[in-house]
Formats: C-alpha cells, structure tokens, sequence
C-alpha cells in the first residue's frame, strides 16, 4: 500500500475522466451569507465582518484527500476605489467610469500572453479604453498542494469607459457583458482553453470577486489585497463550498458574478437545452445584432451554479432588474396558492410560457453591487437566518450566529421562507420585504390582462367534430403490434383503471435487463431513471402536493428578451395526457398563430434501415414545416400501424424530433404531441415527457380500458369513463413520484430534462437521439433497435405465436414462457433443499443455475467471465477461512413490520452465530433482544438503520448498535418513500415504533434532515456522537454520478458506504419504481471504486455491496469491482421459507415471512440452520475460487479488476453490442491510496464541548447527583449533549436519569443539532438562538429556549430555532420562547414541545406526543399526520385555510382534562422561558381556550376511542418475545 505522505502525481488540471469516473458528475452545496450596510455606508469592518461569517461556516465546506486544499471560498465586494488608487501605476478615471476584471489565465507564458493580447485587442476593438493590468499578489504557502498544482495565474484588468452612447451605469455594465462575452467565445474558439485554464470570475465597473480551491481560512491570507485597511465596501456576499468531487476547479468556486448558490439545479440539462432552442430566436432592443456575436449565452461544462448565474446574467443585462430576472428562474409554487394575490399570480403564469423553472432546492443570494438580496426555492430546502442590527446591518446566512452580536444589537432575528426574497436597495437605503419587491414587479406592466386576453384554455376550445372511437375487432392484433402483453393489460393498466393509482409490486426485479433479454422489449425498458440522493432532496408529491404541478404550455414561445402580450398565447393544458377528444381539439386548432401538422411515424419492415431513414424524412419534414409554413403544433402519429406499417418505437421519435429541433434552433417555435398506441405505463409517460413530449394521446391504452369495460372485466367501475378518468389521474400521480425522485416540481420543468440514463444503447443511437444522456455500457445500435422493432411486429402478425391471444409477458412475475428470471421454481426449490438439508453439492447446482446463465443471461454479472487461465492456483487450505470471510456478510434491511417476528429474529440469531450482521430495517428494535438468550444465541441486530421516518430511533437504539446505516435511498424504489399499512400495526409494532396500533405509518421520501451533503455531513456527526464506537455508514442506490455521491459522503467522514443494486427486494413498490429507477449494482459499485481511488479516497471506508446476491461467484465479482462487505436479504429470506409469490404487500404470506397475521406467522418454519448453511455455502465457494484465482487473503482480492474477463456474447442477437471497458477500468489514483479501508475518519470528536461537559457531569453518570453547569455555545458547537447522553444511556439505558439531575445553561448561538437525542434526566436550557435539527430525536431529555431577557425584539415575533426541529423525538418536553423555521416537528412520535410560531409543513407525519403553537403557522400544516395532537391558538381565526385536512379533523378543545392538560404545558413554559406570550395566554385563558384548534389525525381519533373502550386490553409485553407469540 502507498505511503500517504507521498506527494501527489497530478496531471496539470486535475483528474481527467477514466473509466467509470466521470468528474463532469460533480455535485456540490455550501455554506452561503452576506453582511451589507443597508445605506450603503462602505467600511472595512464590512469586510472583516464578511470573511469571519465565511470562516464561521467552514465546517458546511469540505477537504479532500489533501486536507489543506478546500473546495473552493471565496467573497464579492464593491470595487475599493481608494485601494486601487494607491496600488497601481496608471491613473483611474472617476469611480463608476472605469471596470475590473479579475482573471484567472493559463500558468503557461506563451498561451497567457495570447490570452492578454486578445483581452487588451478587444476592448480597444468595442471602442472602451483599455487601461492595464495588474498582478494580484498572493501567497502561495496558504494554498494547499492540489491547489498549488492546478493554480492560475491571478491579474486585473482595468478598462475605461470612452463610448459617448454609455449614458448609464446600466449601460456600461451591458457593455462589459458584451465585451467579456466576446473575449470567452475568441479564446475558447481559437486558443481551446476550457474554464479551468482561462476563467473571468468577475468584470464590472461595480464588484468584485475575490475566490479560489481554498479554505475559507486561507482565503484572506491567500489574496494579500485582503488585508489592506484602504479595502472597503458596503456589502460582503460570502461562500464556503462542499463539492463530492476531491477535485474541483478554481473556476468553480463561489461566488460567480452575479449569485452564490447554495443548492442544486435538478433541471439543469433540460434547461440548457431550452436556452440553446431559445438563444437562436432571442432578440435584444438593448444589443440589437450585436447578441449573435455572443452566442452560444450557455456553454457544455458549466457547473449548474454558473450556468444559472450565465443566464440570470442574460436577463439583467436584457433589461430586467435582478429581482425580477431571479423570480422568473425560481418562482414561487404559484398555482394552488389560492392565497396568492392575482396580479402576482398572473405574473408568474405570464413568465412561466416562456421560461421553465430552474428547479431544484436553492437558496440564493445575488448583487449587483447596487442592490443585495436572498431568495429560496419554492419549498424552502435550504436554511437561510438573517438579522438586522442598530449599526444599519444586515447578515444573512446559511446558519444564525455566524456573526458574534450581543443580542441588545439586534433589531429583527428571522429567517427567508419558501419562495420568498429578501432584498436590501443600498442606494435608496431600504430594505424591502418578499410583498414589497413582488408587488412592484407584478404590477409593473399589465401582465393579469395579457394573459386573460391571451391564454387560450383547453376548455375553452369548441368540440371536435370527429373523435376516433374504440374498435373492438381490431384491438388485439394492434395490441400484439405495440408489445401488449397479458401482463401489461391485467397487472399494469386494469388496476390503473380501477384504483386510480399505480399498481404496487414486491421483491425487487429479477428479470432479465432489456438487452440481455431474448424477446424484444419496448425501448423503454432500456432506460433507467435518475433520483435525488445525499447532493439534494427527493420530495413527497403526495403530502407536498401543493408545490407540484402538471399544468404546461404548448405552441411557439415569445422571445426570452422582451415582453409582449403575445408572449402569453400560447395553449394551456393542466394535465399532459390527452383523452381523445381533447386530443382532436388540438389537432383543429387554427387560433391567432396556432397551426398543426401530421406526421407519421411508421417505417416499411421489410427494408433494411428504413426505421432511421423515416424518422430522418420525419425531423427533416418537421423542422421545414416549422421554418416555411409557420407550423406550431408537430403531431406525431402510428395511427397507422398495420402489417405492413411498423411504428417506430414512440419515444426515438420524440425524442429524436427534439433534438434535431433544437440544433435546428426551431424548438421553442412549436410544440410536440404524441398520439400513440404504444404508452401504456407511468414510466413510459415519464420518458416521453423527459425526453420533450409536450403532450400525449395513448389511444390504444384508452381502447384497451374501453375493450375490458365492454367484456366486464372491470365490474369494480362499470363506466368506461370513470376507468379512463382514473387511469389518467394514475398517470398524473406516478408522474408526479418519477418527478419528485428527483426533487423536480413541475411538469414544465421536467420536460426535456431528461432525467435518465441509458442501460444497453450505444453512443452513436444516444449521441444522435438521446444527446445529453449517459450511457456507459454501450448496447444496442439503431440498426439493432429496428430488428428488435422488428421482431416484434412480425409476431404480432404471426397466427402461429400465441394465436388470437397476447404474449403473456413475465417481466414482473415469472412465466413459464416470459423473461428469464433468477428466481424461479427450480432455483428456489434448490436453495431451499440445499440449506435445510444442509446439502452443499444441491447448493453447487443452485450456484451452477445462476451464474451459467448461457443463452437466458438475467444479470451483468453473467456476462463476466473470471481469470482462471491467467492465475496460479493455490491449495484451498492456504486461503483465508470461511469464519473470517463470514465476518464481511450482513443480510439486508428489512424492518419488523414488513417481515414477521419469526423470520426477523431468525435471521438475526443466525448472522450473529456466525459472527456476521443482520440489520434492523427501519422499524427500530425491542430492547429485549440486546440480552443474550440462555442458549448463547443472541437476536439483536448489530447493523441499526436510520430511515426517514427514524421509527424508533432512541438514543438506546444506537447506543446498542456496532453500526449505523444511513439509508439515502432502497434499491427497489429509490428517492420515494413508503408506508406500513394500518393493518400490519398491531400493538407491538405500533409501541416498538412510537405509534398507535392500526394507525397507517408514513415514511417520507427525504430524511429532512438531509437536504444537501453538508447536512448529511451533520447527520453522520450527530450519529457518531450518539456512538462513538460504532461505524456509522451511508446507502446509496446504484445510478450514474453515484460515485461521486460517494466521494463526497466519504469526505463527509462516513466510515462504510453501502451500494444497492436497483434488483433490491421490498415489501412494497411502485412497479415503475421496481423496474425503471437505479441500474444493476455492477455499474454503481465499479463507479464508486474507481472514483473513490481516483480521487485518493478509497482506504478511508469500508464498501460493501447488495442486490440479488445468490453465489460465491456474485461475491467474488463484487471484490473484484472493489467491494469488501456484501449483503444478501431476498437469497436469506428463501432460505428460511420465503417462497417468491410477491405479495408482501397485503399481508397474505402463505409462509408467515412478510406478514403480521398470526395465523399465517403459524406457519414460518424456517430456522437460523437455513440461513447459516446458506452464508457458509457461499463463503465456502468463495474460498474455492480464491484458490483458483490465486488469492490468500480477501484483501488481496478487492480491486483486482483484471481477473475479470469480458466475453463478447457474439451468438446474442443484443447483448453482442455490449462493452465493459469502462466498467472493468482500473483507475489510476492522484493521490495515494489503497485499494480498501486501511484508514481511521477524523470524526473531530475530542473537539467537541461535550468531553468537557461529560467532566463535569461525572457525579451525575457515576453516583446520580444533581449537577448543574453554566456556559456560553457558538456555531461552531454542534450536536452538543448528545456525546453526553450517550454516557447516560450507556450506564442506564432507556430509563436515564431523575428529572433534571444534569442541568446545563448554554449563552449564544447553538450549532446545528442542539440537544440531539438526549435523554431523561438530561435538561439543557439555551439563552440565544439555536440552527437546524434542534432536539433531533429528543428521547426523554428537556429542552429550553429562552430569548435573551437585554433583546430589544419581541420573542413571539422572531426566529429562535430553525428549520426541522424535534425530527423523530420519541419522547422529553421543550419550551421554545420564540419563533420555529419550517417542517417544525415533523416525524415527531412522543415529544410534548411548545412554541410560538411555525413555518410551512408544521407536524407533518407527526405519529405521537403533543404540539401546541401560540402564534402563526405556516401552509401545509399537518400533512401526512397520523398521529399525536396539535393545539393552535387562532385569534385571527386564519389558520384553517393553513391546514392540510387530508387526515386530520379540526376539533374544539373542550374535555376538561385535555385542557388541564395544555393549561399546565402554557404554564411551565412561561415557568421555564419567562414567555410574554405565555403570560398573554394565561391571562386571558377562558377565552383562549375557546380560540384553540385541536388538530388530530382522525384514524388516531379512532385508535384512541378503541383503546378506551377496551379496558381490560393489556399492554404490549416489552419483553417482546411474549409479546410476539
């Protein structure tokens, strides 16, 4: 193994991409603040103020593999006029005449005086003096060694204004816009330096950007102008960035010109390929023909920040003012805010027809030197705190207390909410609030009349005249000609029709991947969704619903640099499914500049490359059509699909007429509609939407509904029209998951964004058709995609292939004649015959079935061929025991809840007997099993997850625990989240998860307290703190860019890091979630080796691997990719009874494996022999094939990529395109590392005030006396107590300590996770303000917040806590004397909290304890709450329009104990807080208590109604092995 200390070998720039690593993945989020003097007084304090406010969220940045290299800080200013006076040799013109440039150029001599040539050329060219440059003095000793390596060359330019047309600042701003535009475009094009050799960070006669790879730290000591008392400003815009990348560029520091960003654009690739559509027809009065000369606005290889900041930029420079340029890109959730004023309405539907949100979570602070200001995403995912002091200051920031103030200073404590903006004028000295500044835009011209008088309505159009009608004599064969299959029609859009929602599935997918398949597929198939995981938030469409929208635009767009009214007309559909009558609306539309054409999309399939020949004749024809004829509407159509008629594949000619449109610069001037008889499912939908469909008629999947209608095959709905109706609301509900997995809002943004990869296309079909979109493992060409298209329709037309009937498909369950499974009656009957007889020759031919795959290959891995001729065997006895390779299994998380108590602790006692590691799942775990049973045999599970829903995480939990898994995502359904039906909650599982029995339990989507990877950064901390000693670990769903997630989650100190495979099993999924999101975990394993090793990080963590792992063989694959710990869940459960039917989901597991029903538990007859027999076996034939491939120790083995062979299946009519190259690269590492985990995280814990406190707390832990202790906290404290509950819990377990025996004072500001999982007996009181994740899974403890009694605001009218405080508390009480951010107690299961005031999502998915609020509450409130009750003070009697009443009732508070109840709940909090609020309330109480909303869920209303009747019910034994019987 390399020595660390080495130096580095980097190549000039940084790691270049090599195998699997592609360094264009990278993602990254951030620390972001500014301070501004709001009346524009400049000083140096403002800038001293400015750099420590970055060096204070220095802990939310990042380092490497090279701990002195950051990943990138940096500060905006106003340009220091006085400064520049004193510093350079040549004479200023008058300040606001003349502009800097800050350039970053190539270190190379020769290629740098070109560079300045063409700089100084340029200038002089567009008519402004050029007044010359200067070097900017640095020191290099502060940068760190990869910094060093991939440094610039820092200079200024300084340029005059001479042009006598510059009348404005404004205008000379434009002008250096232009100027710096053309120097980009002449050097990229003529010296081909990319933004990491030549980058212009800022060009403006009014700021300034000071930034690099650096550490916030050093960014000071680096740039020697930055400690010149003669550097003044107004304002200080301030960045700290966490790229997962170890190697980001200095160009991708922040801040960029115009904005620091704080989150992700999840939309961007599709919105690129609208502005580069939208740049081709723009026109500018302001540049007139000069624009073309700046064009292309957005260049490949931006970061999504800069490319933001490119086209922000456009818009301002356009003639918008910043405000309005940021709310067209990041507008409010608009559409079903029914309390939104109309003229702001309006303008956001006017903007939204020529520009789609740039969607993602954000917050986002923009200058333009003259105005400074914040704004955050629709729903509010990223924190922003701000105040306003005496001294004309303004401090916003990504956490409270980055600024030490004394509280007397301060006049207002708040924070930005979802969707608002914050903006400080420092010329007029005003600070506007989010009503001032959007009712100024919203009104400044007429936007609510253009779009009354403009918007064409789909409802408004007149009745067609002729509307295809169903054919029943033909369906069949049209079916058979569009890949129908039984399963399609009876498992997929029959429960469509019925239900109104997407049909569920279970145990994961063991198909065969569409192009290892032997029959032909839908092209759908080939192609995987993408889905937010660690970098930004997945998001619950149904509980959030409220900020989703299906509504889009159809017809030709308006020019992006101007305003008309007849911007706005343009169609309006709510819903992108077209029934067929609205279809034909469309097609006769001919209104103002409306015009549609037809054209088919059906190839001859008797010619040889006629598919791609049509669909080329098909672009072509379109885009004259658009260019000569003035077509707005392009309806593409296989209406006519016959036998000697083939469609082409529905989503190639969507897809391919978009792109070509787009190089054609013709997009935005029409629309696309589909009319298809090949959609059928969600994700078919999805991906026409991705790929640019703007509409879509799936007629045949209409006559199908109709045809099982006619036979009465759908008695559940007797009316075909309801069937349809509920069939397309399915369609807008699965719709609305695919675009929340990836975080994504809205319809408008979704389309043509693309968010997917290919599994099994080659380049040159994805290059042409699919451009943008990754495909790693080549596949399938055009011509290869038309045999398969092909193929299929010759069987549809064949009388003798299932005659007058519909193939019966296998691709979700196992058919006799359908896809290749891994899993069917015969491999599972030898697994189970192998493992309860303890049979290993059975096992050998289990093994022999699933890795000889031959002809029917399921897997990748099948693929794979190992080294057996190119190594020197050795004995078997000289090779590592199977008791030591055990020691490296775990099975894999399945909940109690969704699998039963028997099979549960079956797998538990069997893991831990061979010294392996089972995992709890999600649902928690009964203390009873942390003893050891009298046998020896213990059921605790060593493995403890932390789901969203933390279902019974206590601090007892992870006190118990060798490791803490993280799970980012499940295999089977990333980015979504889940729910255990109220029948599967019986007692035991409702008191083991903090619920109430019979009460439905909701796992949302995202953690929410993980919104970016600084916040998993905390999460990871947080845990570590709870446990010390264990290994806390992260898992992640294999996808494309899953390796540098990874990267960025080892450098966030996780110490193991797990890869699903999308085959993962479940207890219940969306089938288009089982089927269509993650790719096999081959791919995402060697993806994260390698970029793990590339990036110098790889021995810092364990990898392990799951998903469908069956043999010694998958194992050894799995090391030989890079994994040295793996998992098997499916393969445990067969072993021990699980007999595949895939019905976990209703509770009727005929073998009492994944069921809650006693009776059929009764017949679980499976042991922990099963499953011991089953690891042994597969460790036994891993140390077979170690001794044949000649390793001695499984170290050895881990990484050696080489013993694995490819072997071209030549014989496969599609695997034969196939290359793994890429997947079987051995990456070569910049900075030494080996090849699996040799190294300790530095998890900082000896920093922490908790080593201190746990001192002076020993006489509690010790001997039980009362301690009290007094200290001050800053932000830079986190997660403090919960290192000292720990100890309490290690000695006492769930019981703690007496009430208040440990009492501690804290004065300041709290860091993030203040009083996290502490636990009775445990009382901290704060005087201050606390951040996010405030009393995070409170267990019992106390916590008090008290507003400094010297603070000149009112408590109940400002922010003390932020956002998701008391997430998952199960237990303990807090008093909160101010106001609370947003999704305040959300998950919360037990805590009794007071506060006085909420934002948005308030006691959202609550399942216990009680809430009660004296003061405003946010939107939403109450979704997906099942559980607990809130109390809501409502003099204004304005809250009800607040609430989400899907579950909940509003009741009154009239039961005079429950009013007693929150009687004495205000009264401790005025006790505890010395509230003013509280002592309102109390004073005027017979009053108040007639004011208060009781919010609770009615199912729980129910439960608790049952439970008092049932008197003589017991309680659930808590020693849960009674209990379970």
């Amino acid at each position: 193994m390399s020595k660390s200390n080495q130096p580095p070998i980097l190549p000039p720039l940084g790691p270049q991409a090599q195998g699997m690593y592609d360094p264009s993945m990278d993602k990254d989020s951030c620390g972001v603040g500014f301070i501004a003097n709001f009346k524009g007084k400049r000083s140096r304090d403002i800038v001293d103020k400015g750099i420590r406010l970055m060096c204070n969220l220095e802990h939310r940045g990042a380092e490497g593999a090279d701990p002195k290299t950051g990943d990138g800080a940096g500060i905006m200013i106003n340009i220091p006029d006085a400064f520049f006076r004193k510093n350079l040799p040549f004479t200023l013109p008058k300040e606001g005449d003349y502009a800097v440039g800050f350039l970053f150029l190539p270190q190379n001599t020769e290629v740098r005086t070109a560079v300045e040539n063409v700089i100084e050329k340029i200038i002089v060219d567009e008519g402004e003096e050029f007044l010359g440059f200067r070097d900017v003095p640095i020191n290099k000793d502060y940068a760190g060694v990869v910094a060093s390596k991939t440094m610039p060359v820092f200079k200024q330019v300084f340029i005059g204004k001479k042009s006598k047309k510059l009348k404005t600042s404004d205008d000379f701003e434009r002008k250096l816009f232009l100027i710096r535009r053309l120097i980009d475009r002449r050097i990229r094009a003529e010296l081909k330096l990319d933004r990491s050799q030549y980058y212009v960070p800022s060009f403006s006669s009014r700021t300034i950007v000071y930034k690099g790879m650096l550490l916030g730290d050093q960014v000071k000591k680096f740039y020697e102008d930055l400690k010149s008392p003669d550097l003044t400003s107004a304002f200080c815009l301030t960045h700290t960035r966490f790229s997962t990348n170890t190697f980001p560029t200095w160009d991708l520091a922040h801040p960029y010109r115009q904005i620091a960003h704080n989150g992700e654009i999840n939309t961007l690739r599709g919105n690129m390929n609208w502005m580069a559509a939208r740049q081709m027809v723009m026109q500018s009065p302001l540049y007139g023909d000069e624009l073309r000369r700046m064009l292309p606005i957005v260049m490949e290889g931006q970061s999504d920040t800069a490319t933001f900041d490119t086209v922000l930029e456009l818009l301002v420079m356009g003639g918008r003012s910043l405000p309005h340029s940021v709310m067209m890109m990041i507008p409010e959730a608009w559409s079903k805010n029914k309390g939104m004023d109309a003229d702001r309405r309006a303008f956001y539907e006017y903007h939204a027809t020529f520009m789609e949100p740039w969607d993602g979570p954000a917050a986002i602070a923009f200058t333009d030197g003259r105005i400074i200001g914040a704004t955050l995403d629709r729903n509010g995912l990223r924190p922003a705190r701000f105040v306003v002091t005496k001294e004309d200051e303004v401090i916003m920031s990504s956490e409270a207390g980055v600024l030490n103030l004394p509280p007397e200073e301060i006049l207002i404590q708040d924070r930005l909410r979802p969707g608002r903006m914050l903006l400080i004028d420092m010329e007029k000295g005003q600070i506007l609030d989010d009503e001032e500044i959007k009712k100024q835009i919203a009104t400044q011209k007429p936007y609510r009349k253009w779009v009354e008088d403009n918007m064409i309505r789909l409802g408004s159009l007149p009745d067609p005249e002729n509307v295809k009608q169903p054919q029943h004599e033909t369906i069949l064969e049209r079916q058979r000609a569009f890949g129908y299959t039984h399963e399609d029609v009876f498992t997929v859009i029959k429960p469509m029709g019925i239900a109104g929602e997407e049909p569920i599935g279970s145990m994961g997918v063991d198909s065969s991947l569409a192009v290892l398949s032997e029959k032909p597929q839908p092209l759908f198939r080939y192609f995987k969704q993408n889905f937010a995981q660690v970098t930004n938030p997945p998001i619950d469409p149904i509980r959030e619903e409220l900020v989703m929208e299906l509504t889009t635009y159809i017809g030709p767009e308006g020019n992006l640099l101007s305003e008309e009214p007849e911007h706005a007309h343009r169609l309006e559909l709510e819903h992108p499914i077209l029934t067929n009558e609205d279809f034909e609306k469309i097609k006769q539309i001919s209104e103002g500049h409306f015009k549609a054409k037809t054209f088919e999309i059906l190839f001859d399939p008797s010619k040889k490359h006629d598919m791609r020949n049509s669909l080329d004749r098909v672009c072509s024809d379109a885009a004259k059509a658009i260019r000569d004829q003035g077509v707005t509407l392009i309806i593409l159509t296989d209406h006519g699909v016959g036998e000697k008629k083939a469609a082409i594949p529905s989503l190639l000619a969507v897809a391919g007429l978009h792109h070509y449109l787009i190089r054609e610069g013709l997009r935005t001037r029409a629309g696309i509609v589909l009319e298809s008889g090949e959609p059928r499912e969600v994700a078919h939908f999805a991906l026409l939407c991705g790929y640019g469909a703007n509409a879509i008629n799936p007629y045949l999947a209409f006559e199908t509904i109709s045809d099982l209608s006619q036979q009465g095959l759908l008695p559940e709905v007797p009316e075909y029209k309801e069937a349809k109706k509920k069939y397309i609301k399915s369609i807008g509900k699965g719709l609305f998951k695919v675009f929340s997995k990836m975080g994504i809002s809205t319809l408008q943004s979704y389309c043509g964004a693309q968010i997917f990869e290919a599994v099994g296309l080659d380049s040159e079909l994805v290059n042409t058709y699919f451009a943008g979109t990754q495909s790693r493992i080549e596949g399938l060409s055009l011509e290869m995609l038309e045999e398969e298209t092909v193929r299929r329709h010759k069987a549809a037309y064949d009388p003798t292939f299932f005659p007058n009937n519909l193939e019966p498909g296998g691709v979700h369950y196992y058919r006799k004649n359908g896809d290749s499974h891994l899993y069917t009656p015969v491999t599972v009957h030898k697994l189970q015959k192998a493992t309860q007889e303890n049979d290993y020759k059975v096992f050998k031919e289990f093994s022999s079935l699933i890795d000889n795959q031959n002809e029917k290959a399921v897997t990748l891995r099948s693929l794979f061929q190992l080294d057996f001729e190119g190594s020197k065997a050795i004995p078997i006895e000289e090779v590592e025991s199977t008791k030591s390779i055990l020691k490296r299994f775990q099975t894999g998380a399945m909940s109690h809840g969704s699998i039963s108590w028997e099979a549960h602790t079956t797998l538990a006692i069997a893991m831990n007997r061979i010294g392996a590691k089972s995992n709890t799942g999600e649902g928690g775990e009964d203390p009873v099993r942390f003893k050891t049973l009298p046998n020896g045999d213990s059921m605790r599970s060593a493995i403890k997850q932390v789901a969203s829903a933390r279902f019974g995480v206590t601090m007892e939990y992870l006190t118990n625990a060798d490791d803490i898994q993280i799970k980012m995502a499940q295999g089977a359904k990333p980015g979504e989240g889940g729910q255990l039906p109220g029948h599967k909650v019986d007692k035991y599982i409702g008191w083991l998860r903090y619920s109430t029995p019979g009460v439905t339990l909701i796992s949302p989507p995202p953690h929410h307290d993980i919104y970016s990877i600084e916040d998993l950064k905390q999460l990871i901390f947080d845990l570590k703190n709870s446990n010390p000693r264990a290994r806390v670990s992260v898992k992640l769903v294999s996808e494309s860019g899953v390796g540098t997630v990874a990267a960025g989650v080892a450098k966030a100190h996780a110490d193991h890091i797990l890869i699903a495979g999308h085959e993962g099993g479940t207890g219940a999924s969306p089938i288009s979630s089982i089927h269509h999101a993650g790719t096999p975990w081959e791919l995402g394993l060697s993806e994260t080796h390698q970029t793990l090793v590339a990036n110098g990080l790889r021995d810092r963590v364990y990898l392990a691997v799951d998903g469908k792992l069956l043999t010694g063989k998958d194992v050894v694959v799995g090391a030989l990719l890079g994994a040295e710990e793996f998992g098997f869940s499916t393969s445990a459960l067969v072993s021990v009874g699980c007999i595949m039917m895939r019905k976990c989901h209703l509770n009727t597991c005929p073998v009492g494996v994944a069921t809650q029903d006693e009776f059929l538990r009764s017949k679980f007859t499976g042991k922990p022999e099963y499953v011991v027999n089953f690891m042994t076996f597969v460790a036994e034939e891993v140390r077979e094939i170690m001794a044949q491939l000649g390793f001695r120790t499984f170290e050895e083995m881990i990484g050696q990529v080489e013993k694995i062979k490819f072997k071209r299946p030549h014989h496969h009519w599609k695997a034969r395109g196939l290359d793994f190259t890429k997947v079987l690269h051995r990456p070569t590492p910049v900075f030494p590392t080996g090849l699996y985990r040799a190294k300790e995280q530095n998890h900082h814990l000896d920093e922490q005030i908790d080593n201190e406190l746990i001192r002076k707390s020993l006489a509690a832990i010790d001997h039980k006396q009362p301690v009290k202790i007094k200290t001050s906290i800053v932000n830079l404290n986190r997660s403090v107590g919960t290192m000292l509950s720990h100890e309490v819990t290690k000695k006492y377990g769930v019981d703690g300590l007496s009430e208040d025996t440990i009492d501690i004072e804290f004065t300041g500001t709290a860091g993030q996770s203040f009083g996290a999982f502490v636990t009775k007996g445990m009382t901290l009181r704060l005087i201050g303000e606390g951040n996010d994740y405030v009393g995070k899974g409170l267990c019992g403890g106390k916590l008090i917040f008290q507003t400094p009694k010297n603070a000149p605001y009112k408590a109940e009218e400002n922010i003390v806590i932020g956002n998701t405080c008391f997430i998952g508390a199960t237990s303990g009480n807090a008093y909160v004397n101010g106001i609370a951010g947003e999704r305040f107690c959300v998950r919360n299961s037990g805590a009794h909290v007071i506060v006085e005031g909420t934002g948005d999502h308030g006691c959202e998915y609550m399942t216990g304890g009680r809430v009660i609020i004296l003061g405003d509450i946010g939107r939403n409130f109450a979704a997906g709450m099942s559980g607990g009750i809130a109390y809501l003070w409502d003099p204004k009697k304005n809250k009800e329009a607040l609430i989400n009443k899907e579950m909940v009732d509003l009741d009154p508070l009239a039961d005079a104990s429950e009013i007693a109840e929150v009687k004495k709940m205000v009264e401790d909090h005025k006790t505890y807080t010395g509230s003013k609020r509280a002592e309102e309330v109390l004073n005027n109480w017979e009053t108040v208590v007639k004011q208060i909303i009781k919010v609770i869920p009615r199912d729980y209303k129910k439960a608790l109604e049952k439970m008092a009747d049932e008197k003589t019910s017991e309680k659930p034994n808590k020693e849960g092995v009674a209990a379970r019987g």
